[in-house]
């Protein structure tokens, strides 16, 4: 008996002595300040969203955002390459303190990462199609071949919508292939990614002339549990709509301004 006494009160004493580990552990933004460097997990593939320019050097839109961020809190900027398949895994293991990486906002990322709100951007659907077909509204497209990526989650509310007829590819290169072979009269994608095509020469004979549909918004993210970093990003996003910086960003790039951009821009300068 005497023993378990001391045993207990030697463990009450321990428990005492040492702090908990939420009063010694630094939050991401304090790691980041005393690191005196921001690590950012990009895109390097994504023109104009992430990519890489001549020298090698990751640049784009969403860069430029990291760089703000840096500039915000007085540090150096180290932007990682990631990819779809390894950016949440990135973040979640503290290899990035903060992802900016195209990712669309859905509910299953949310436990996994801390999505950032109101939302930074967001792609919609549209089509890619021949200056010459004179599309001008979605009805335009009923009862004609219209080609799309298996799987993609707009397919059948496209359809169901505005009656078109779906021509099924596995990737967009036997799409582009489709579309130049004109075996369909248009090509129905994320309009992000039609925006970014059309900087090519190649396709100088093509627009995306509809009003873009089906919005899917876009998520930034902090680690879970992160509230101070996510509080700062959530003030940063309000300011860039408030102040214009995506849409001046999409300019800057060559891009043409997505409604979602000039949207938010709108709603915030008020």
């Amino acid at each position: 008996m005497h023993k378990l006494r001391s045993v207990a009160a030697f463990a009450a004493a321990v428990a005492i002595t040492l702090p908990s580990f939420s009063a010694v552990a630094q939050d991401a933004l304090e790691q980041i300040q005393k690191r005196g460097t921001l690590i950012v997990g990009v895109k390097a593939d994504y023109k104009p969203y992430g990519f890489r320019d001549p020298s090698g050097k990751i640049i784009g839109i969403e860069p430029d955002l990291a760089q703000d961020v840096a500039t915000k809190l007085g540090v150096k900027l180290e932007l990682v390459p990631v990819v779809s398949s390894n950016r949440m895994q990135f973040l979640d293991q503290g290899k990035i303190d903060l992802m900016i990486a195209t990712m669309n906002d859905k509910p299953d990322r949310r436990k996994v990462v801390y999505i950032v709100e109101p939302s930074y951007y967001a792609s919609s659907v549209n089509v890619l199609a021949l200056k010459s077909a004179k599309l001008k509204d979605w009805t335009d497209l009923k009862g004609k071949n219209v080609c799309m990526i298996q799987g993609a989650w707009y397919n059948k509310q496209l359809q169901q919508d505005y009656g078109m007829e779906s021509v099924a590819f596995k990737g967009t290169a036997e799409v582009f292939t489709a579309l130049k072979g004109n075996n369909c009269v248009g090509f129905a994608y994320d309009d992000t990614l039609i925006l970014a095509t059309l900087l090519e020469p190649e396709w100088k004979d093509y627009e995306m002339p509809l009003k873009s549909v089906l919005e899917d918004p876009w998520g930034l993210a902090v680690k879970l549990g992160e509230e101070k970093f996510y509080k700062l990003m959530s003030e940063m996003i309000v300011d860039w709509h408030r102040t214009g910086r995506i849409v001046a960003l999409e300019k800057k790039y060559g891009m043409g301004n997505t409604s979602f951009a000039l949207q938010a821009n709108a709603k915030y300068k008020k």
